[in-house]
């Protein structure tokens, strides 16, 4: 198994209960999350020894964070106590055509108000095989995307490999922002979580040929050809018929060759939130354990497909639930 360092912003998520608006919602249902912490403990529950890297309060609610990633098995040597606050988000949970929303109340968070990389660089990294970041950290600040650019060097420094997901939030900046930092974080990347609205629209890829059959294998070759340090790419493609029933599908780019999953019809879906997050876990762990790349796609599009059907951020299956939930199929008894 490898080791893997995550870092980025572990927030609070206060949710409503499906029907229920948050005007008028009574009871809020409470969770930590964010998108590397939600890697991490995919992968610790995978087996595999992962820290987080984040700042959080010197407060009962800083603790809690601690303990929350510690019960899952993910270590957290590189996480910071300091500032004034934890980021926090609101989610009106959807229902039927009506989508989730979401409501960023994070401005001013420990780990966003951070200034300058406060970690030891040498011991953040040593004896790690892959470090994982996503878009979303260099969007919180006006100084992270320079910060993040420093760690991603740092870590190819150290002899890490980079994953990077590029998880773009129209809520935190615009897409142009986006791109700028992107295509200067690219360069050291060797694992890219990024789809074809990606290429598209932040990266100002060429729209693909309509007589292409696969547009999908297209905008990753397409992207590989700008950044060839890049070796892997991966997305899913979701089709959505109510924010209670999608069918979810994974891809994979790997050895110059396209890869997709099986199909899953996920319905009803008690939580999507974290199902990117599952999926590039397990992305992460098939290529840590030199799996083929269609067992690759095939397991990380199952972990995705279970995290839908629990609450929380994160997922909560391990190697074993999820190769048995592959082997017995949907919905049946595993006795």
């Amino acid at each position: 198994m490898g080791k893997i360092v995550t870092l980025g912003e572990i927030m609070l998520r206060l949710s409503t209960h499906p029907g229920e608006r948050i005007g008028q919602n009574k009871q809020f249902q409470a969770h930590f999350g964010g998108g590397e912490a939600n890697v991490a403990i995919s992968l610790a529950n995978f087996g595999h020894d992962v820290s987080f890297a984040s700042k959080v309060p010197n407060s009962s609610i800083g603790m809690s964070v601690k303990k929350h990633l510690q019960r899952y098995g993910v270590e957290t040597n590189h996480l910071l106590f300091g500032g004034e606050r934890l980021g926090t988000y609101y989610m009106e949970s959807g229902i039927g055509e009506r989508g989730t929303s979401v409501i960023y109340d994070r401005k001013g968070s420990s780990f966003a108000e951070m200034t300058s990389l406060e970690w030891s660089i040498e011991k953040l990294f040593r004896n790690a095989d892959i470090f994982h970041i996503s878009g979303i950290v260099p969007a919180l600040a006006k100084n992270w995307p320079s910060l993040t650019l420093t760690l991603i060097q740092e870590a190819k420094k150290a002899g890490c490999k980079v994953s990077f997901d590029m998880n773009y939030r129209s809520k935190l900046w615009t897409q142009k922002e986006a791109g700028d930092v992107f295509n200067q974080l690219l360069p050291y990347v060797d694992i890219c979580s990024a789809g074809e609205k990606d290429a598209l629209y932040l990266l100002d890829i060429a729209p693909a040929p309509t007589t292409k059959k696969n547009q999908l294998n297209y905008y990753y070759q397409e992207m590989h050809h700008r950044y060839p340090n890049i070796t892997v790419f991966y997305s899913t493609k979701r089709k959505i018929h109510s924010a209670s029933a999608n069918q979810l599908t994974g891809t994979l780019w790997m050895n110059h060759t396209y890869y997709e999953s099986q199909r899953h019809e996920i319905n009803p879906i008690v939580d999507r939130v974290g199902g990117g997050d599952a999926f590039a876990g397990g992305v992460l762990h098939g290529l840590l354990s030199n799996r083929t790349p269609q067992e690759i796609v095939n397991f990380a599009t199952a972990a995705s497909a279970l995290k839908h059907t629990i609450h929380g951020d994160c997922n909560q299956f391990t190697q074993e639930e999820v190769q048995a939930f592959l082997t017995t199929g949907s919905g049946k008894i595993i006795r």
